[in-house]
């Protein structure tokens, strides 16, 4: 198969030629040359972005998945860090239906008013606490240009 220039890279995997470049830069991906000003991908580069992609979706950091890469391109995926992310996902899972309970129970409750449920108030303290919902640290963007 022939090398796909970065327009077609980014249309074919729906990440934005400065994504793609973000990941060049970061050593996620390799372009093998140039066509005038516009960087050549191999074909491969396609599944190596869906692996990227379903990296991040579950929540692992580009660092992190530059490590699941070998020096050679190949996947070399750590099975405790895939068992360990998805422990934490577990743990997210269960906090997340805590709060879309008590949401759901708030909006039917018959209290007067949400602040007069004791259940609207356990999630309210709970959030309060970090027990619920706490932000995690952003994932870092990639540069605007």
């Amino acid at each position: 198969m022939k090398a796909l220039d970065i327009a077609e890279v980014a249309k074919r995997s729906g990440v934005p030629a400065s994504t793609l470049r973000f990941y060049e830069e970061k050593g996620l991906i390799r372009s093998i040359g140039r066509r005038g000003l516009r960087r050549l991908f191999d074909p491969g580069v396609l599944e190596r972005l869906a692996l990227i992609a379903l990296g991040r979706a579950a929540g692992f950091s580009l660092d992190e998945i530059t490590r699941m890469f070998s020096p050679d391109g190949r996947p070399r995926i750590d099975r405790q860090m895939l068992v360990a992310k998805a422990d934490e996902l577990d743990g997210t899972i269960r906090k997340l239906r805590a709060i879309r309970d008590g949401l759901r129970h708030a909006a039917a409750c018959s209290a007067p008013s949400h602040m007069e449920c004791p259940t609207f108030r356990r999630l309210v303290r709970a959030a309060a606490s970090g027990a619920v919902g706490a932000r995690r640290k952003k994932a870092p963007q990639p540069p605007r240009r």
